[in-house]
């Protein structure tokens, strides 16, 4: 069998809004066909406040996994499989040129497109990718403590379900499972983890995993490393300040689309304030629109304002480690106080209030925006738990809490735990200020913490701390951006890489393990949409956030940001941007 377009197919997700400022259209996201692209200009890109990237290794990061790190990554490298913005297979941006699997479902065999090559000018081969893989899987074993890892069902169950990974030949890999995979899932959500380092480079000790391990953990925030000048993405690495600026450069070897753009500046921002002022003088030419502003817009004379849903879903993690002090860990795993937390958040007041109209209800693991056969159209119509504290104190009574000066609380236990939020925007910390004030009604006593970013994503139950925290990703409140298939075991399944929240449920398990076992088309959609339903009512350490969208920005004389802009994962292709003088 080959890899084709799944039965379920996104639409678009991209939509140009009439937000332009005064002088420029929304005609100027597109170039008109008159206009040719020219060479040379640079691209300033503004980075979401107090975001920086730190993680520069083409492997995901378990307390890195952060959208600017994932951009950053694959101007450099390019992934082993890629996907369009409906969800198929796009070979212009992958270094695979097919993938096809047996009838029984257990072997995958991954065919590299030679035109491949490292910038060095050695071919990009198979022996790359099993070499990447051989990282992952050590990353990935038993007790092992290192800053990244696929760990868990959800990642394409590395490496337990992984019998083998093996070179055919140059540019053939063979994939050997222990069971049957439903392939659709397999390939996304497995092999499409795969992004491809050079094995000349990269593997420094062959002899020995545990230094090699070592070296990648040293380097991974360390972009002028000599290691990172080997890419086969369009990019490569030139300069960097710390917390001012990230610069990329053109690879003169890339054997895809040659970048028009002379440089890429990655820029640093300590808030939507100072980023809109950067956008209004024109030293940013890419950048978001933080909603608090929208109401300004007008003041962007120069710029096209467009907005676009990602594919995923916004949600507070929380903490329910046994070992967090006070107990907090421990009431969180109980289903009274998520649902009492879940009925204190007022999502259309956030949405009618903050967000300025804009945004959606999200009440499970996947937002109805963009629209997608993915999610459960039942749960559109119906949120099991909408706004209602007076509900959500009647839950906790009922479960046994009592208020003690104005605290609920239980055996000793109160329910008071601190709110960790990304810093540098207003609407973060007037949402964080107003699910405070409407937990309080209930006896939730909530203390607020505003960190960088890169602090917030960085919370795990390792640390054993009072907590729960709103994860964002590009500026907006948020949790997770998914790869093409969105099953949740990663998130939520107990073993998952990504559930820093120590969310573990027999049932939630049997319910993502049904999604990854084969089928037919109609039955795995019914059996996401089961998983789904599941996720609504039980609160998987995850209370829902409104979904908030992405209001992007360029001015009116860079084109190619919108049309080239990929939801599925927040991707984007600066190759393709080009300035029209």
């Amino acid at each position: 069998m080959r890899l084709t377009p799944p039965s379920a197919v996104l639409a678009s997700s991209i939509f140009a809004l009439a937000l332009a400022g005064c002088g420029a259209a929304p005609a100027a996201t597109q170039a008109s066909a008159s206009q040719r692209p020219v060479s040379g200009g640079t691209a300033v890109y503004a980075l979401p406040p107090d975001t920086a990237p730190n993680w520069f290794v083409p492997l995901a990061s378990l307390t890195a996994a952060s959208v600017v790190n994932s951009q950053t990554t694959q101007m450099m490298y390019k992934p082993l499989l890629s996907f369009n913005r409906h969800d198929q297979f796009d070979p212009r941006h992958s270094l695979a040129s097919s993938v096809t699997w047996n009838a029984q479902d257990t072997v995958f065999t991954v065919r590299l497109n030679p035109k491949w090559h490292w910038s060095n000018g050695q071919p990009v081969t198979a022996q790359d990718v099993v070499f990447t893989w051989s990282v992952m899987k050590a990353a990935s074993e038993p007790n092992t403590h290192y800053p990244w890892t696929f760990a868990g069902q959800g990642f394409g169950g590395v490496p337990s379900v992984w019998r083998s990974v093996t070179a055919t030949n140059a540019h053939t890999v063979t994939i050997a499972l222990t069971e049957p995979r439903n392939p659709e899932w397999f390939i996304r959500n497995g092999i499409g983890q795969i992004v491809p380092m050079p094995a000349s480079v990269w593997n420094r000790f062959p002899n020995s995993k545990s230094q090699e391990m070592a070296f990648i953990s040293r380097v991974a925030n360390s972009p002028t490393n000599p290691v990172y000048r080997v890419v086969d993405g369009p990019f490569q690495f030139q300069s960097t300040e710390a917390n001012n600026y990230w610069s990329f450069v053109p690879n003169p070897r890339y054997d895809g689309h040659r970048a028009y753009l002379k440089r890429v500046v990655f820029q640093y921002e300590t808030s939507t304030a100072s980023e809109f002022a950067s956008l209004k003088t024109g030293s940013i030419n890419v950048g978001y629109l933080g909603v608090s502003l929208l109401t300004a817009k007008s003041q962007l004379t120069n710029d096209v304002v467009t907005v676009a849903y990602p594919l995923g879903f916004n949600y507070l993690i929380l903490n329910m480690n046994s070992k967090a002090p006070h107990g907090i860990g421990t009431a969180f795993q109980s289903l009274a106080v998520r649902q009492a937390l879940q009925l204190g958040v007022d999502q259309q007041g956030i949405i009618q209030h903050i967000f300025h109209g804009y945004g959606t209800v999200d009440d499970t693991t996947l937002a109805p925006q963009p629209h997608t056969a993915f999610l459960d159209p039942r749960l559109v119509s119906h949120n099991p738990y909408p706004f209602n504290p007076r509900r959500g104190q009647k839950l906790l009574e009922a479960a046994g809490w009592h208020e003690v000066g104005g605290v609920m609380t239980k055996h000793g236990v109160r329910l008071s735990f601190t709110l960790d939020y990304a810093s540098g925007s207003h609407s973060s910390t007037d949402m964080a200020s107003l699910m405070k004030a409407d937990w309080a009604k209930e006896g939730i006593q909530v203390h607020l913490e505003a960190q960088p970013f890169n602090t917030v994503i960085s919370d795990s139950p390792a640390n054993a701390s009072q907590w729960a925290a709103m994860d964002w990703q590009q500026g907006n409140m948020g949790g997770w951006s998914y790869q093409p298939y969105p099953t949740g075991g990663g998130l939520f399944g107990t073993a998952g890489a990504m559930n820093s929240g120590s969310y573990s449920s027999s049932q939630m398990d049997q319910f993502i393990q049904a999604t990854y076992e084969p089928s037919t088309p109609n039955q795995a959609m019914k059996r996401l949409y089961a998983y789904e339903d599941y996720a609504a009512k039980q609160l998987p350490s995850a209370i829902f956030l409104p979904y908030e969208p992405l209001f992007n920005v360029h001015a009116a004389n860079i084109h190619g940001t919108v049309s080239t802009f990929d939801p599925i994962g927040n991707m984007i292709h600066p190759n393709y941007w080009w300035i029209s003088r």
